[in-house]
C-alpha cells in the first residue's frame, strides 16, 4: 500500500482480497488521468457550464444583525446543479470511469443528495446507475429517491441493520467486490479505503480553492474561521484544506449531537468515538464495548454515519481542526434562523454548521469574519420538518 493512503495512523486499505486489484487500478488509472490536461479541461467546462461554478461567497447582513457579534458569510453550494457539493465529486468520479472503460456505476447515499448527483452524472454521460440507500433514509427523503429515478437510476433499498447510511456502504461495498470488472464505486464521501479519500478530496478542494480567492478579493485579507458540517466530511474536507497552511485560521468541523452525547443517540464519530476500521479505513468510529459498530442517530440523514473521513481524524488528533457536536434541536432552530433572516432554506446537514456560526459569532467581536460553507438547500427537508413540527 502506497503512503499516500495514510494520513498519520488513520486511512489505509482493510480490505477483502477480491478488491485489492480493482483498487490497485484506480489508484494507477486516476494518477494518469488526473494530470491529463484534457481531463482537466473537460472538469472545468462541465463545472462551470453544467454544474454551476464557481459558487458565490454571500455576506448575510440580516443574520449576522440577528446575532450580533462577528460577521457570518455562506460559500453557496447550495446554488449547484442538484442542490449540494456532490456534484463535484458526481461529476469527477463519473468522468474518470468512463475513461477506464467503466460502464456501470453504483452509488450509496444517505440524505439523497449524492444519488441525485451520481444519477445526474450518469445521466449526462451515459452510464448505467444503481443506488443503495437505507430504508430509514428512503422513508425521510421521499423526493430525493423519486429523482434519482427520474433521472434513470435504479434505486436499491436497503432493509439490513439500521437501514441507513452505513448499511448502503455495506450492500455498495459487496455488489462492488462481485463486479468491478466493469462497475465503478462511485463512494460520495471522504471514507472507504484508499484511493477514495484522497480522490474525493481532491475533487471537493475547488470549493476551498475558490473561498480563498473570492474572500480575499472581497475583503483583502483571510477570514478568521471556516464552519462546515461533518459527516464523512467530503464538503468540509474540501472547504479545509486549502487554508490549512494559514495557521491563524480556527477551522471547525461540526457533527451531529442527536439527541445529546450522553444518549446513545447521535453520530459525532470524532468528538464521542473511539479508533477502528470501518468500510476499509482506519478511523475514528463509534463502536460498543464489543467493538461492534454502534447505532446512530441525527435529524439529517447525511449526517448519520457512525464513522468519519480518516483526514478529519487525523486532523483533529494534530490539533489543527476543532470538532464539535450539534444536537438535532439547535440545529433545527438554526435551519429556522436562516430562512426568516436571509430566505436561505438550509439543508439539516448544513444547518448544523450555522448553528456553530451562529454561536460562535454571538461569541465574538464585530470585526471577525466566519465563513460557512452551506453544503446543501434544504428542499429535500421541508416535508420532513414539517412533519416533525406537525405542520402537514
Amino acid at each position: 500500500m502506497s503512503r499516500e493512503g495514510r494520513f498519520g495512523q488513520f486511512g489505509g486499505f482493510y480490505v477483502p482480497e477480491i478488491l485489492v486489484r480493482a483498487l490497485k487500478d484506480l489508484e494507477r488509472e486516476y494518477a494518469i488521468i488526473s494530470s491529463d490536461k484534457g481531463f482537466r479541461e473537460e472538469m472545468d467546462r462541465l463545472l462551470t457550464t453544467y454544474a454551476g461554478r464557481p459558487t458565490p461567497i454571500y455576506y448575510a447582513q440580516r443574520l449576522t444583525e440577528k446575532v450580533g457579534g462577528a460577521r457570518i458569510f455562506l460559500k453557496r453550494e447550495d446554488l449547484l446543479h442538484t442542490g449540494s457539493h456532490k456534484i463535484n465529486n458526481a461529476l469527477g468520479q463519473a468522468l474518470i470511469a468512463k475513461r477506464m472503460g467503466k460502464r456501470r456505476i453504483i452509488a450509496e447515499t444517505g440524505a439523497g443528495q449524492h444519488g441525485v448527483a451520481a444519477a445526474t452524472a450518469c445521466a449526462l454521460l451515459g452510464l448505467d446507475c444503481e443506488v443503495y440507500m437505507g430504508e430509514v433514509d428512503v422513508e425521510r427523503q421521499k423526493l430525493n429517491c423519486y429523482r434519482m429515478e427520474l433521472l434513470g437510476a435504479k434505486l436499491n433499498v436497503v432493509r439490513s441493520g439500521s437501514k441507513t447510511l452505513k448499511d448502503a456502504i455495506n450492500e455498495a461495498l459487496r455488489d462492488f467486490a462481485s463486479s468491478s470488472d466493469h462497475t465503478h464505486y462511485l463512494i460520495g464521501s471522504v471514507v472507504g479505503p484508499h484511493l477514495y479519500p484522497t480522490m474525493v478530496r481532491d475533487l471537493q478542494s475547488v470549493i476551498g480553492r475558490e473561498a480563498r480567492k473570492q474572500f480575499l478579493a472581497l475583503e483583502n485579507h483571510l477570514p478568521d474561521a471556516l464552519v462546515a458540517c461533518v459527516g464523512g466530511g467530503s464538503n468540509a474536507i474540501g472547504f479545509f484544506h486549502p487554508f490549512l497552511e494559514d495557521r491563524e485560521i480556527r477551522m471547525i468541523g461540526v457533527e451531529a449531537g442527536g439527541e445529546g452525547l450522553d444518549s446513545s443517540r447521535h453520530a459525532a464519530s470524532i468528538v464521542a468515538g473511539k479508533e477502528g476500521v470501518l468500510h476499509g479505513a482506519r478511523t475514528m468510529i463509534l463502536q460498543d464495548e464489543d467493538g461492534q459498530i454502534a447505532e446512530t442517530h441525527s435529524i439529517a440523514a447525511g449526517l448519520d454515519y457512525p464513522g468519519v473521513g480518516p483526514e478529519h481524524a487525523f486532523l483533529s488528533m494534530a490539533g489543527r481542526v476543532e470538532y464539535m457536536a450539534v444536537e438535532d434541536d439547535e440545529a433545527l432552530a438554526a435551519f429556522h434562523t436562516l430562512s426568516e433572516t436571509e430566505g436561505i432554506i438550509p439543508a439539516l446537514e448544513s444547518a448544523h454548521a450555522v448553528a456553530v456560526a451562529i454561536r460562535l459569532a454571538s461569541q465574538s467581536t464585530a470585526d471577525s469574519d466566519i465563513v460557512v460553507n452551506l453544503s446543501g438547500r434544504g428542499d429535500k427537508d421541508v416535508n420532513q420538518v414539517a412533519s416533525m413540527e406537525g405542520r402537514l
